[in-house]
């Protein structure tokens, strides 16, 4: 056992910051199973997100304490962005179970961290960027998301009206976004490809509950503003479902089937298009999105325990090998 611990800690220094889509993907599934009625499911995954984001989160803290040169070269990397993104969703299923209190506090968390990571991961963005370049417009729509779900819950109209500078920010950061994305990682991305269509499939979420938030609280804006944030969402949806065939094609004509972490950089995306139609659905009026909406959650659903099975036999493997070396391998790239 003694031996084991040090390669224990060698396999958690090598965890990349784009680690934190676990997260991200585990919260959004919860929020799935929660929409499709299958509260004891989505207890269990928000369980588990709960669990990893707060090692996560101690990482982050104590690696900020302890090595401030490596946490600034990790906060500038796109993939730091899942921070922020992660902390929102978790929170939004916080926020769907009425635990306003918690959900507060990890919205203001999530504003907090916002700025702080989203100014130097643009700031490096260069041309032909892998998928991850779309985490911009993710954790953005995520704030907004959390803050509408609050305003919903609550029957407040602030979260609401502080939730629509996010929204249409975070399409502007989409469009900057599309811009700086190789379109080669369509066909040759090992998972994060998949969140070109996640980004506007979490916009259109973030529309659905805007929308839910003016249809169920106090008076939040007029008709127009109304008209064009619905025209908005509906595009936003419809754009991603088209990404959603598009990728599902490509990984059809060209499988990769090798374990990488980036594979929860696809999970997420589908957990969310699911999750984005079923309330798109009922913001919108449109019932006959609920069926798809429903099949997608179990899409979903099946991703999450492939990723996850191919995740636990990519640590056992890593585990033995530096146990073997008594973890003193030099750090590499992980898979």
């Amino acid at each position: 056992m003694a031996s084991r611990i040090p390669a224990l800690r060698a396999w958690w220094a090598r965890r990349p910051p784009a680690a934190g889509a676990a997260v991200m993907a585990t919260g959004i599934v919860s929020v799935g199973l929660h929409l499709v009625g299958h509260e004891s499911l989505s207890l269990a995954a928000l369980a588990l997100a709960c669990a990893a984001w707060i090692a996560l989160a101690a990482d982050f803290a104590v690696l900020l304490v302890r090595d401030r040169t490596k946490w600034v070269t990790q906060a500038g990397s796109p993939g730091a962005l899942t921070a922020v993104a992660a902390t929102t969703v978790v929170g939004t299923r916080f926020a769907l179970l009425g635990a306003t209190p918690v959900a507060a506090a990890l919205l203001a968390l999530a504003a907090l961290l916002w700025p702080v990571l989203l100014i130097p991961v643009v700031r490096g963005w260069g041309p032909r960027m892998p998928g991850a370049v779309f985490l911009g417009c993710v954790a953005t729509e995520g704030l907004a998301v959390l803050g509408a779900t609050l305003s919903a819950t609550t029957s407040t109209a602030w979260p609401a009206h502080a939730a629509l500078v996010p929204f249409w920010f975070g399409l502007a950061l989409y469009a900057v976004a599309l811009f700086r994305f190789d379109p080669r990682e369509v066909a040759r991305g090992a998972g994060d490809q998949w969140v070109a269509g996640g980004a506007l499939a979490i916009s259109a979420l973030a529309g659905a509950k805007l929308l839910t938030a003016a249809q169920s609280g106090p008076y939040l804006w007029n008709d127009d503003a109304d008209t064009a944030l619905r025209h908005a969402t509906v595009a936003a949806l419809a754009l991603a479902l088209a990404w959603y065939a598009v990728l599902l094609i490509s990984e059809v004509v060209r499988p990769r089937f090798r374990y990488d972490v980036r594979r929860w950089s696809t999970v997420f995306p589908l957990g969310m298009t699911a999750a984005a139609t079923l309330s798109v659905a009922t913001a919108v009026s449109a019932p006959w999105l609920t069926h798809p909406g429903r099949a997608l959650v179990w899409v979903a659903v099946a991703g999450w325990l492939t990723v996850a099975a191919g995740a636990v036999a990519a640590a056992r493997t890593d585990l033995r090998s530096l146990s073997a070396e008594g973890g003193t391998r030099p750090t590499a790239p992980p898979r």
